[in-house]
C-alpha cells in the first residue's frame, strides 16, 4: 500500500481491510461497535467509505480486530492519512465544477488501479480518446454541457492517457471494443485516422491489449462501462463506473460488479484475437475509406 494513494483509494483500502478483518474475526458491526463504544451508524459509515476513520480510531481498531503485523498497520495508518488530503491534480481551478462526481472518483482510482478492463459498444473509451475524438463526440451535447464543460471534458481525457501511460509499473489495461467503434467516423477523416494511430502505437508499446468484438456475435446487454481492480484481480477490490451520454455513476457493489466482469470475460474470449485486433484498428488507422466521413452529417462529429 503506497502512501502515495489517492484520497478515494486510500479511504477504500482502508474500509476494505477494515471489513475483511471484523469477517475473519466473525464479528458483526453491531459487535464491533459495542466493543470499541461506538454507534453502530459510525462503524455502518466507516465500512461504507461515508467517513475517513482517524489515526486515533484505526489503531485500537486495528487491534481489536486482530491486525498484529507492523507494516500493514503502518501502512493502513498512511492510507488513513492519505485518505484526509484533499487536493489532486484534478482539483486544479481549471477543472472546478466542471467534471462529475464520478469522473472525478474514476480518475482518482485510474491513478492507482493494478488492471483496468473496459467494454466499448459505440464509442472509444474516454481513456483511448484523443482530444480532437473526444471533442466531436462530445459536442453533439452542446445543448446539456457549456463550452467550457466540453473543453475540460475533452482535455482530460488526454491527460488521464498520459497520467496512466506514465505509471511505473504501469496497470494491466485491457478493452473490448465493439466493431461498430471502428466503422463509426467521428470529426472527420483526419481526426479518425489519427485516433486510430495513437491507439496502434499504444498496443505496440505493449501496456494496452484490445480485442474486437465482431457484428455477428450477440452484443453485450451493457452499455460502456470500466472496471477498475485496486489490488488482487477480486471482484471485492474493484470499483465499475459506468456512463451514458452525459450521465455516470461508480458502482461498489460486488455482485453488479461480478456480473460485469462475468460478461466482460465472455465478451473477451468469444472476441477476435489481439493481433488481427491490431490489424483492424491499423487498417483504419490508414483507410482511404475515412475520407468520406467529412461529408457525412454534423450529427457524426465535428469536421476538422
Amino acid at each position: 500500500m503506497s502512501s502515495g494513494d489517492t484520497p478515494a483509494v486510500a479511504r477504500r483500502k482502508v474500509r476494505l481491510a477494515i471489513k475483511d478483518a471484523r469477517l475473519r474475526k466473525g464479528d458483526t458491526q453491531s459487535q464491533v461497535a459495542e466493543a470499541m463504544e461506538w454507534s453502530l451508524s459510525k462503524v455502518m459509515r466507516i465500512e461504507s467509505g461515508e467517513v475517513t476513520i482517524s489515526q486515533n480510531d484505526l489503531r485500537p481498531l486495528l487491534a481489536y480486530l486482530g491486525v498484529k503485523d507492523r507494516k500493514t498497520i503502518e501502512d493502513l495508518v498512511q492510507a488513513a492519512k492519505a485518505s484526509k488530503q484533499r487536493r489532486q491534480w484534478w482539483d486544479d481551478k481549471r477543472y472546478h465544477g466542471l467534471l462529475t462526481p464520478a469522473m472525478r472518483q474514476l480518475i482518482s482510482f485510474e491513478a492507482e488501479a493494478t488492471a483496468i478492463r473496459s467494454f466499448a459498444p459505440a464509442v472509444l473509451p474516454g481513456w483511448l480518446q484523443t482530444e480532437a475524438f473526444a471533442r466531436a463526440i462530445i459536442s453533439p451535447f452542446a445543448h446539456e454541457l457549456t463550452e467550457a464543460e466540453i473543453d475540460a471534458r475533452a482535455a482530460i481525457r488526454t491527460v488521464r492517457r498520459e497520467m496512466i501511460r506514465q505509471r511505473d509499473p504501469r496497470p494491466e489495461v485491457f478493452a473490448v471494443l465493439d466493431e461498430s467503434v471502428l466503422l463509426r467516423k467521428f470529426g472527420g477523416s483526419k481526426t479518425s485516422r489519427e485516433q486510430f494511430a495513437e491507439i496502434g502505437k499504444m498496443i505496440a508499446e505493449g501496456w494496452v491489449h484490445i480485442r474486437i468484438h465482431p457484428l455477428e456475435s450477440p452484443f453485450s446487454p451493457f452499455g460502456h462501462y470500466d472496471l477498475l481492480y485496486l489490488s488482487p484481480d477480486q471482484n471485492s477490490h474493484a470499483v465499475l463506473y459506468r456512463e451514458s451520454g452525459t450521465v455516470d455513476e461508480i458502482v461498489d457493489d460486488p455482485i453488479r460488479i461480478a456480473r460485469h466482469r462475468e460478461a466482460w470475460d465472455h465478451l473477451w474470449n468469444a472476441a477476435i484475437d489481439e493481433k488481427e485486433s491490431a490489424a483492424r484498428i491499423a487498417a483504419a488507422a490508414e483507410s482511404p475509406a475515412a475520407a468520406d466521413a467529412d461529408k457525412r452529417p454534423a450529427d457524426q462529429g465535428s469536421p476538422d
